[in-house]
Formats: structure tokens, sequence, C-alpha cells
């Protein structure tokens, strides 16, 4: 895969070819799932059909259809199910977005494939079992103890080998890898996941909330000007390339660095080349982070899941990153008899890099008036507006957001008897979450082309980057983590 790819997918997001962008597609395609699902409560299990795999060794009892009023499709019929509705659904989306709708369907095809077998062999048992009751169910005698959520690790891996030694096959595949569009349909659904989640336990999400607040002030403020400075004073970057670079690494990755890059009118190439960095050093992460932290920080959960929001730099890597940490964490506390509710290290990460995400607008805002008024001053330049903080606002967001209100304005408000409905009905839109994530994970290995880092002129980027996210950034965030959630546990399992 060439430079040429990452620039096409990064350029579709910062200038959408139709009215509707991606962010606005992944509010609508999120909704949708989210009030589909809730039908269930009153009425016919609509989305009952979509497919879920379990831990396996006879490749037989791997997939199965959500509901059980299902279960006659089999598990080859509700993977069948849920591809064609997939195709549809986002073959609708892509026509929305002026995409040749053939060439992404054929695409499309491929990497749903690709990536959920990937998800289906992370969940043999020998690389997913984790408990000795699990062995014993199983009959084995070793694994690798990755949880079944090391199907991610597989299918991050799998889009590696196409994106780097595969490099036709990946320029083929490109109008379906859309890791921005998969991971915020993803982040829509997990709003309503979190919101149940937290609903019977209003305290310490109000807790954790306010403590994700602490994110902002330390990546806007603390992270940004520390790696300008490094850029500028250490390596002699001129500002357009320092301030996309700090956004990058400091910020949000990708979103952060076309956003600064627009607001500061910087060269349509170094946003690019900034954001395939981002992309790079987030697979990195992700194959390290999680790992660190179920080593070292497995007693204080709500630590390790702020750290991960913190330190890893895209929403695609950050949530699934979350989510893998979350799977291990839990599973080696399992191992020694503390279970700990699930979803509540996942909803830390994703709360604290939704509220670095809030404000990138107003950030992009901030830099665009400094710049054009003060830095880059041009004779009959257009100033800065105060409406493109809306316009650099990150719409998915307002979907998130929705779906939270409501599944926690339904779970607050519910009976007993329709509260026992109402878990099972967002457990249903969160496997299209699960399904959502493992397309970000291949779609983010396929646009990650190592070779990029050796080529002529990325050399001094390359050690900005390691110097500030190695040096600085994970361990200060791990620092401000360890100060605002050191104590906070999850609550147990009943």
């Amino acid at each position: 895969m060439s430079n040429a790819v990452v620039a096409n997918d990064i350029n579709s997001d910062a200038i959408p070819a139709s009215k509707l962008s991606e962010d606005w597609l992944a509010v609508w395609i999120g909704l949708l799932i989210f009030v589909l699902a809730l039908v269930s409560i009153a009425g016919p299990n609509l989305l009952g059909w979509v497919v879920t795999t379990s831990v396996w060794t006879g490749l037989g009892s791997a997939l199965g259809s959500t509901s059980a009023s299902y279960a006659k499709l089999g598990g080859v019929g509700a993977l069948l199910a849920t591809y064609i509705a997939l195709l549809a659904v986002l073959s609708v989306g892509a026509a929305a977005l002026k995409i040749d709708v053939k060439r992404f369907a054929l695409a499309f095809t491929a990497a749903f494939a690709i990536a959920y077998a990937s998800w289906i062999i992370g969940n043999y048992a020998n690389f997913a079992a984790v408990t000795p009751a699990d062995f014993k169910k199983f009959g084995i005698s070793w694994s690798l103890r990755l949880t079944n959520e090391g199907g991610f690790i597989f299918a991050l891996v799998a889009g590696l080998i196409v994106g780097n030694f595969f490099p036709r096959f990946a320029q083929w595949l490109k109008e379906a890898i859309r890791p921005e569009l998969y991971i915020k349909i993803a982040i829509v659904i997990l709003g309503a996941f979190i919101a149940v989640t937290v609903a019977g336990k209003l305290s310490l999400a109000g807790s954790v909330l306010l403590r994700g607040i602490a994110a902002i002030i330390e990546a806007y403020l603390i992270y940004w000007s520390v790696v300008y400075f490094v850029a500028r004073k250490w390596f002699g970057f001129s500002r357009e390339w320092a301030a996309p670079l700090a956004s990058g690494i400091s910020i949000c990755g990708v979103a952060a660095a076309i956003a600064t890059g627009g607001a500061i009118r910087s060269r349509p190439s170094v946003p690019v080349l900034v954001s395939s960095l981002v992309v790079i050093f987030a697979v990195v992460e992700v194959l390290i982070l999680p790992f660190l932290a179920q080593t070292f920080l497995s007693h204080e959960p709500l630590v390790a899941a702020a750290w991960i929001g913190l330190a890893v730099k895209t929403d695609g890597a950050a949530v699934a990153a979350g989510g893998i940490t979350e799977a291990l964490i839990l599973a080696k506390n399992a191992g020694e008899g503390i279970q700990y509710q699930p979803g509540w290290i996942l909803g830390t990460t994703a709360a604290v890099k939704v509220f670095i995400d809030l404000f990138i607008g107003v950030w992009a805002f901030i830099l665009a008036y400094i710049w054009t008024n003060h830095i880059n001053v041009q004779k009959g330049a257009e100033k800065a507006r105060v409406g493109e903080i809306w316009q650099r606002f990150p719409k998915f967001i307002i979907g998130f957001v929705l779906t939270f209100a409501l599944a926690f304005y339904a779970a607050s408000t519910a009976t007993p008897e329709t509260l026992v409905k109402i878990t099972p009905a967002i457990g249903t839109a969160n496997t299209f979450r699960v399904i959502f994530f493992i397309l970000t994970f291949f779609s983010i290995g396929v646009l990650s082309n190592v070779r990029v880092l050796w080529r002529e002129g990325l050399g001094k980027l390359v050690a900005v980057y390691l110097v500030s996210l190695f040096g600085f950034v994970i361990w200060v965030g791990l620092l401000v983590s360890w100060i605002f959630f050191s104590g906070v546990k999850p609550p147990l399992l009943n």
C-alpha cells in the first residue's frame, strides 16, 4: 500500500465528497442499530439473528445467533445474515458518500471475510481460554490466555500482513478500509452499553466522569505544549509541522492532526504524513499497552483504563485497546477470585477519549485564530470564525450522547420486569459494536504500511514521535491516571 492509499482514506474524512460526512453516517447507522435493538423490549427481536462467536475447539460450535429464537439459522446462517445486513446498510451509506457502491461491496465482502475469520481464530480455546474451568471444559492443557477479545489482535495482524505484503490487494480493498467510520459507529452503540452498565451505580459513574475531565487539561495544555516545544526546539521543525505533530501525538491522532492542519492552513501533505505515523504507532501501542496494563495495573483497573484512553492516540485503537485491557484484567482478577462487573474499564477508556474529542473543534478554532491573527498574518485573509467550532466538532459524539441518554433513561426508570429485557436488547446491539471493532482493527492494520517510516524525510518525524510518546506522553498519562483513579474500583459481580 502506498501513501496514496493512506491519503485517500484520510482525505475522505477531511473533505467529504457529499453533504453527508462519515461522522453523520456513523450517527445514523449507530442509532438505527440502537433503535432496532430496543424494539425487542416490547415486540419481536429484530436483531437476534446477528452472529456471535464462542470460545471453541470444534469449529462447528464456534458460531451461533445472539438470540435463541433464531437458533434454526445455525452459525453459518447467522454469519451470512449478518454479512448481508451490514453489506446492505453500509452500501447505502457508501452511495450517500458518493463512493462507487460496486467497488465498495466487493471490497467489503473480502474485508469482512478476512476480519471475521481472524476473530474466529482468535476465539480458539488455546488462544482464548483463561480459567482452570475453561481448561477443563475444553480439554486443553495450555492457552495464551488472550480471552476471546484476543481476536482483535488476530484481525490487526491480518491487516498488517495485507497492508505490508500485498500492496495491490490493499489498494483494491481501499474503498472498504474505513477505520474511522467503523469505530465511530461502534462508539455510538457503546454509549448505550455504558449507560446500562452505570445506571445502577450512579455515584461511581459520576466519580469516573468527573475524573475523566482531567484528561482535557492534560491533553490540551500539558501534552500539546511539550510536544510542540520538542518538535520546534529539539528537532527544528517549522510551525507548520510542529502544530499538527503536537495535536496528532498529544490529542486524538488522525482527527486532531487533520483539524489542526486545516486550522493553520498547512500544506495537505503535512497532516497526511503525520496521520500515517499516528496510525502506525497506535498499532504498536495496541500490541503492547494492554498487556503492560494487565501485568502491572490489574489491581488498579480504572487507572489502567484511563491510561489507555490518554496514551493511545486514535479513537479506534484507544477504544479497542480499552476492550482488550478490560478482557485481560477481568480474566486475571477472576483467576484470583475477584469478579468485577464488565463494562467499567472499557467505559472509562471511552469516556476519557470522548472528553478529549469533545474539544477538538474548540482547539482547532483557537489555533486558527492564533495563526491567522498573530503568526501567519496575510492581507485579506479570512479570519477564524466561531462557527468553525461546530464545523470541526466530531459529530459522532452526538450519537454517543444520544444513545447514552436514551438508554440511561430507559434503564433508570424501568420496572424490574422491563429492565430484564433492556439488558439483553442492548447486549444484542453491543454484538454489532464488537463486529465494527473487528473491522476497525483489520482496517488499521491494512493502513499501517510500516515501510512508510523509512521513506526519505520521515526520520525526524519518527524521532519526534518516539521521544514524545514513549519518553513523555505515556508516563505522564500514567501518573495523571494514578492521581485521579487510584483506589477507584469497578463494582463487583453479585
